[in-house]
């Protein structure tokens, strides 16, 4: 049974699942370009704030480098809705919906940010793998460069919640 965000797109080799999964991070990418302003929009810190207006800033550069890429492959840049993406974004806004306390959203807020992040780095990591198998070099480098700031802003996270959200939200 094929899930619910699957083209009709059949995946019979190594080179389909790697479109398909080009496709697949396409989108989420775009859809986390439409949540980091509401996320901004939300956070009492400014830092945190400052923090999503440039993963922004980022996503955009990598929504085109995700079309470099498929350029690169001789391919249309084509968005396959991700599930996945969907579910971790659907969360993070019931959670804006639902936390009153403006510190405790903004913890809430950095875990979202991070399980959006992880999302991307498995899949950055696995299309790099993939890229050299299929001796696509071009858009290794290009996925290269998007999981080195996915990692980065990663850690950005994680001492933003470290130092300042996460005491102020106790």
């Amino acid at each position: 049974m094929p899930r619910s965000g699957a083209t009709d797109m059949s995946v019979k080799s190594l080179d389909d699942l790697f479109l398909h999964t080009l496709q697949d991070i396409y989108y989420a990418e775009k859809q986390i370009a439409k949540v980091l302003p509401k996320m901004a929009k939300k956070a009492a810190s400014e830092d945190l704030k400052a923090a999503f207006e440039t993963h922004l800033e980022e996503t955009k550069e990598q929504v085109t480098r995700l079309e470099e890429v498929f350029e690169s492959l001789g391919k249309k840049p084509r968005a396959v809705k991700c599930d996945a993406i969907i579910g971790i974004i659907d969360e993070a806004t019931e959670l804006m919906d639902e936390v009153e306390d403006p510190e405790t959203l903004d913890a809430a807020m950095v875990a979202a940010a991070q399980a959006v992040e992880h999302y991307e780095i498995a899949r950055y990591g696995t299309l790099i793998t993939w890229a050299g198998t299929l001796g696509h070099k071009d858009a290794v480098a290009k996925l290269q460069e998007t999981l080195k700031q996915e990692k980065a802003t990663d850690e950005k996270l994680s001492k933003l919640a470290d130092v300042k959200v996460n005491k102020k939200a106790a």
